[in-house]
């Protein structure tokens, strides 16, 4: 309860002071540069050809990273415009913070140099061609989604994409957990949406996503959020986002990248699928 009222009382102190500027305090790395796309990339009836997840993040949807430290990863899903592109990429450089990023298959397509500028800078993730519910397609189509946004971020971005599924409305089940395992993914979920996708004419506010986010810290909590707007050019999380650093921060937490995960051993963990 103690720490629980002091996070609050952090958390109202920031959204009070309207702080978008963090302390600076440097986030743990792995100091992972992008690369040349694999050749041939997926083949067309395997798993994926390059890295491949470990056994710890398979077998059921990730919502919190298999750690007991005290760190947070922040995520962000693209599938409409380039809102907040620049934004949030400007911010998480000037603090030198990792994010991992998963755009849709038409995303990619349709802004190639928004995609290639995340690659430049942070992991890139799938998160299916064209967004439907995966609970209600088969296999063989589950399969042809990913496939299809993988051709399509590799030759956006020109690097080579993580082994990192998140699905669609985070509608998962068993059956199509295990099948993008079976193409070589994990499925990355989260602990917590800001919800700050919604916009203001959804009844969000910046400072309810950072509530929302703040409420979720845990050790190996997955932040979700979301570039790109639906249309009225706001993006709430990207106003939100030094918020949510500087109360992490300020809770002792630091900002990792999900790239750590793809060699490190399995540790104390709650994953798993809901």
């Amino acid at each position: 309860m103690v720490v629980e009222l002091g996070r609050r009382a952090a958390l109202a102190a920031l959204l009070t002071a309207g702080l978008v500027a963090g302390s600076g305090a440097a986030a743990a790395r792995t100091g992972a540069q992008p690369t040349a796309p694999a050749p041939g990339g997926r083949d067309a009836g395997g798993p994926l050809a390059g890295p491949r997840p470990p056994a710890s993040l398979l077998g059921s949807e990730i919502r919190r990273l298999p750690t007991s430290r005290k760190v947070i990863a922040l995520t962000f899903n693209a599938a409409w415009d380039e809102a907040g592109v620049d934004t949030v990429l400007a911010e998480l450089r000037r603090r030198k913070l990792p994010a991992t990023f998963f755009p849709t298959g038409q995303f990619a397509e349709a802004h190639p140099a928004a995609v290639r500028a995340l690659g430049a800078a942070h992991g890139l993730g799938n998160h299916s061609y064209s967004h439907p519910y995966f609970g209600e397609i088969s296999t063989a189509e589950r399969a042809e989604e990913v496939r299809r946004a993988d051709a399509a971020i590799r030759t956006a971005s020109g690097t080579e994409p993580l082994p990192f599924f998140r699905f669609p409305y985070s509608s998962t089940t068993r059956q199509s957990v295990a099948d993008v395992n079976d193409l070589g993914y994990a499925a990355i979920e989260f602990t917590a949406d800001t919800n700050g996708y919604l916009g203001p004419d959804g009844g969000m506010t910046v400072d309810e996503a950072v509530e929302r986010a703040v409420d979720a810290f845990t050790p190996g909590a997955i932040i979700q959020m979301h570039v790109g707007s639906n249309g009225d050019g706001v993006v709430l999380d990207a106003e939100a986002l030094p918020l949510i650093v500087d109360a992490a921060q300020a809770d002792g937490y630091e900002v990792i990248d999900l790239r750590a995960f793809l060699s490190a051993p399995a540790s104390p963990a709650a994953g798993g699928a809901r």
